[in-house]
C-alpha cells in the first residue's frame, strides 16, 4: 500500500453545483481525508470528466478513485475505471435530492454531503484493488441430472451455445414422466386438442448431438469439487463408476406423483375403476397401441361415464397431504377428458372441482373442452365407493349447495393427486433413518414410508443435497433468482423446483442452462456468480488471530467454508458469493474482503463530524442492504421524497456482513442511533443471500442485553425488513425513527 494515491472527483451537475459549496467540499476531502488530489467538475459523468479522471489514473500515478456525485447504483459503466480502486460517494440521490430546496435546509444538507465526503475519503484509503483468483477454475463441462424433457431440454441449449454435457439418467431411457404421456397439454394455435408429446423428437436432437455424453441406468454417486472443478463419480447400474469433471451442474429430476394410495376415501385401491391421472394416461397409451377405445379397468367393459376430481390429496389444510396447488392438473384432466370424447363424443365426463386453474393459454383449451362437451361442476368430493364394475361418486354440490350429490355409475373415477419433486434428502431437517423393525411397524400400521434418498451426494460439510424451501422443492430465490441454489454452480429446474407443465420446465430448462454458462465462464476469470456477478473480491483471513470458533463455516449460506487438518477456515473461492456473512459472524474480526472489511466500514462510521450533545443535531447510523434497502432509498430520492437531514447512510454488500462491532464502533462514536435495512426472511424470504437477513436478525437479537447493560434504550438499536418496492415506506421509518431519538434523548456516551 505504500504507492497509494487517492483522487476524489466532486461533481456540480444535476443540481449539486446549486445546492452545496463544491469548493468547501473539496478542502473537507483535502484537509480532512488527507486525498492527495481533488478536483471539481461541471459534469463528471460526462467524456470530458470521464477522460480526466483516466488522465489522472494513467499519468498522475492515481491508484484510488472516490467519485462524489451520484448514487453508486447510476452512471456504473461511466465511472468503471480498470486496475484502481474505486468508491462513490451519494451526494445526489443521498442528499440533495431528499433535502427542501430552501435557505433554512442549506447548513444541514450541507453538513450531511460533507459527512459523505468524509465517510468516502475513509473508506477509499481502506480499499484495495481485488486482484481475483491466479489459479481461476476452467473446466466448461455441464452435467445434467436427469434425462426428462427438463434434462433434455437444459442440455440440448448448453450445446448450442457451445458447451459440452454430461446428462445423467437413473433409469433405462430418457424421457422421464413426458414419455409415459399419451398425448400433451396444447401449446400452439389454436390450443383447441391435445398435442403429441414431443419427446421422440428431443430424444432424437440429444442422440445425434455429439456435445452430449449420455449415462442411462446411473446416479450421481459422489460430487466433490466447486464451480469449474466439480468431479462427479457416476455409478452405473453394471456396477462401475467413472468420474467426469465438470463446471457447473443443472439438477432437473422431475418429480413422483402424490401416491394415491393415501387416499383410500376416494376408493383407489378398493376399486380398479379408480386410478390417478398417471394411470389414465397409461390407459390411454394401451388403448392407442391396440387400436382401441380405454376400458373400464375391473372387467374391459365399456366407458360410458368418466369423473375426474380435482385437487385429490392437494391444497389440504388438515396436514395429511399436500398444502399446494400443482398448478397443472386441471389441463391435465380437460386434456383427458379430450381422449374420451375425441373417441366417442357420447362418452359423459366430468370435471369436478373446486377452483379451475388453467395458466397459459389453458383458456382456449377449457373452451375447446366445453365445446366438445365436456361437463365442468364445482363440487368437493366425499367419498368413492365401489358399485358393482362401476363406482359410486358422493360429494358436495358448491353450486347447488347440496351436501348429498352424488353420481351413481361412474364407470371410471380420475383422481388429480400432483406433483412431488424429487429433490432428495432436505439437509434442513433431520432425516430420521428408519430401523427395519421401524420400517415393519411402519407397514403394518397401513403408513407408507417413503426413502429418501441423496441425488447430488454431495460431500459439502453442510450436506449431500441442495437446500429445500417447504414442501420439499429445491430452494430457490423465488423473485431475482429462481433458478439459483445455495450450492453455487449448482441450479435447478423443471418440477423439482416447482410444480410445471412439460412447456414451463422447457423454458425453465433454458434458463438454467444460461445461468450455468455464466457460472462456468465467471468461475474461468476468478469472478463471483450471482448476485455480485463479475466481483473479484473474495475473503480472506488473518490466521494468527483466528480462534477457530467455526463461526464463520457454520453460517455461510453457499457452503464456500471448509476446515483444514488444523481447523482453520478455507475459503473456497468458486462457491463463493461474496455476501460477507463470513465477515459478519466472526466475532474476532479477522474475515476481510480486498475492498470490503471491517475497517472500511468502521472507519466511515468514525469519520463523520459528530454535534456535541448541545447541538439538538443528533445522529442516525443506517446500515443498508444494498440489494433492496439501499435501492428503496435511491428511488425515493429519485421520487424527491424528503427524510430527516440527521442519517447517514453505509451500504452493505448484507445485513449478513454487519458485524457487531459496527454497532459498538457507533455508539461510541457518539451516533445516538443505529438502522439496519435488510430484506425480508423466512420461509418467503427475499435476502440475495438466503440467510444473511436472518442471521443479522438473530445477532442484533443479543444486542439489547448489552444496550440495558449500558443503561441505553433499546431503541438506539433498530432492525427492519425492507422491499425494494419500499419507495415511501423508508423515508417513514427514518422520518419516524428520528422522531424516536429526538424523545428518548441524545446518546449520553456522545463526547466521550
Amino acid at each position: 500500500m505504500a504507492d497509494l494515491k487517492v483522487a476524489a472527483y466532486i461533481c456540480q451537475g444535476c443540481g449539486l453545483g446549486e445546492r452545496l459549496d463544491t469548493a468547501d467540499l473539496a478542502k473537507i476531502a483535502t484537509k480532512e481525508g488527507k486525498v492527495a488530489l481533488v478536483k471539481e467538475h461541471e459534469f463528471l459523468c460526462n467524456a470530458d470528466g470521464v477522460g480526466m479522471i483516466q488522465n489522472d489514473i494513467d499519468n498522475e500515478g492515481v491508484t484510488h478513485v472516490l467519485v462524489a456525485a451520484c448514487s453508486r447504483r447510476a452512471k456504473t459503466e461511466a465511472f468503471n475505471f480498470e486496475k484502481v480502486a474505486i468508491a462513490r460517494t451519494n451526494l445526489r440521490e443521498g442528499v440533495i435530492w431528499t433535502q427542501p430546496d430552501s435557505d433554512e435546509a442549506r447548513e444541514l444538507t450541507q453538513e450531511m454531503a460533507a459527512d459523505y465526503v468524509r465517510m468516502g475519503c475513509a473508506e477509499i484509503k481502506k480499499m484495495q484493488l481485488p486482484q481475483g483468483n491466479p489459479n481461476a477454475a476452467t473446466n466448461k463441462r455441464i452435467l445434467v441430472v436427469g434425462g426428462g424433457v427438463s434434462g433434455m431440454t437444459s442440455a440440448l441449449e448448453a450445446s448450442k451455445a457451445g458447451y459440452q454435457v454430461v446428462l445423467v439418467e437413473k433409469s433405462g431411457q430418457l424421457g422421464g414422466w413426458a414419455a409415459k404421456l399419451h398425448k400433451r397439454i396444447p401449446v400452439s394455435e389454436p390450443f383447441a386438442a391435445p398435442q403429441a408429446n414431443g419427446v421422440a423428437d428431443l430424444l432424437a436432437a440429444v442422440e445425434a448431438d455429439s456435445n452430449i455424453k449420455v449415462y442411462t441406468h446411473a446416479i450421481t454417486s459422489k460430487t466433490d469439487g466447486a464451480p469449474g472443478k466439480f468431479v462427479v463419480d457416476i455409478s452405473q447400474e453394471s456396477g462401475a463408476t467413472v468420474s467426469e469433471e465438470v463446471g457447473a451442474i443443472i439438477q432437473a429430476t422431475g418429480f413422483t406423483t402424490y401416491d394415491p394410495n393415501n387416499l383410500p376415501e376416494l376408493g383407489y385401491g378398493k376399486s380398479p375403476n379408480v386410478v390417478d391421472q398417471a394411470g389414465l394416461e397409461k390407459l390411454a397409451i394401451d388403448a392407442a397401441a391396440k387400436g382401441e377405445a380405454i376400458k373400464r379397468p375391473a372387467d374391459g367393459g365399456e366407458v360410458k361415464t368418466v369423473v375426474f376430481l380435482q385437487c385429490a390429496g392437494q391444497r389440504d389444510d388438515s396436514g395429511k397431504h399436500l398444502p399446494y396447488c400443482s398448478g397443472v392438473c386441471c389441463n391435465t384432466s380437460i386434456k383427458q377428458a379430450m381422449y374420451f370424447k375425441d373417441a366417442n363424443p357420447n362418452v359423459d365426463t366430468v370435471v369436478m372441482y373446486t377452483d379451475l386453474r388453467t395458466p397459459g393459454n389453458g383458456e382456449d383449451f377449457y373452451r375447446s373442452a366445453q365445446n366438445k362437451g365436456v361437463t365442468f361442476t364445482k363440487g368437493k368430493a366425499k367419498t368413492v365407493e365401489a358399485n358393482g364394475n362401476q363406482c359410486k361418486v358422493l360429494f358436495h354440490d358448491l353450486i347447488l349447495n347440496d351436501e348429498n350429490a352424488m353420481i351413481g355409475d361412474a364407470d371410471l373415477v380420475v383422481l388429480a393427486t400432483g406433483q412431488v419433486a424429487n429433490s432428495g434428502i432436505n439437509i434442513d431437517a433431520v432425516v430420521k433413518l428408519e430401523t427395519e423393525e421401524e420400517a415393519a411397524a411402519s407397514a403394518a400400521s397401513g403408513v407408507q414410508e417413503i426413502k429418501v434418498v441423496s441425488v447430488l451426494n454431495l460431500t459439502y460439510r453442510q450436506g449431500p443435497d441442495i437446500p429445500q424451501l417447504k414442501y420439499g422443492f429445491t430452494d430457490s430465490h423465488f423473485i431475482c433468482f429462481p433458478y439459483e441454489t445455495r450450492r453455487t454452480g449448482i441450479y435447478s429446474c423443471g418440477p423439482v423446483r416447482r410444480p410445471m407443465d412439460i412447456a414451463q420446465a422447457m423454458e425453465d430448462a433454458t434458463g438454467a442452462a444460461m445461468k450455468a454458462i455464466q457460472a462456468v465462464e465467471n468461475a474461468s476469470m476468478g469472478r463471483a456468480a450471482h448476485p455480485r456477478s463479475g466481483d473479484l473480491s473474495f475473503p480472506s483471513f488473518r490466521r494468527e488471530g483466528c480462534t477457530q470458533c467455526k463461526r464463520c463455516t457454520v453460517e455461510c449460506p453457499f457452503g464456500a467454508i471448509d476446515e483444514d487438518e488444523q481447523r482453520y477456515p478455507v475459503f473456497n473461492e468458486s462457491r463463493c458469493r461474496r455476501c460477507g456473512t463470513c465477515m459478519g459472524a466472526c466475532p474476532v474480526r479477522v474475515i476481510s474482503f480486498e475492498n470490503y472489511s471491517i475497517d472500511s466500514v468502521g472507519s466511515q462510521i468514525k469519520a463523520v463530524d459528530m454535534p456535541d450533545e448541545f447541538s439538538e443535531k443528533p445522529r442516525i447510523l443506517i446500515l443498508a442492504c444494498e440489494n433492496d434497502a439501499y435501492p428503496a432509498l435511491d428511488m425515493a430520492g429519485m421520487n424527491r421524497t424528503e427524510y430527516s437531514a440527521f442519517v447517514r447512510v453505509i451500504p452493505v454488500r448484507c445485513l449478513g456482513s454487519v458485524n457487531t462491532i459496527f454497532i459498538t464502533d457507533a455508539l461510541n462514536s457518539g451516533f445516538d442511533g443505529v438502522m439496519m435495512m435488510g430484506c425480508k426472511h423466512g420461509d418467503d424470504y427475499q435476502c440475495h443471500f438466503v440467510k444473511g437477513s436472518e442471521l443479522a436478525s438473530y445477532r442484533m437479537g443479543k444486542i439489547d442485553d448489552t444496550l440495558k447493560g449500558l443503561n441505553l434504550e433499546t431503541e438506539r438499536v433498530s432492525t427492519y425488513e425492507v422491499a425494494i418496492t419500499d419507495i415511501e415506506r423508508v423515508p417513514q421509518l427514518i422520518n419516524d425513527y428520528a422522531e424516536v431519538i429526538n424523545r428518548i434523548g441524545m446518546n449520553p456516551f456522545k463526547g466521550f
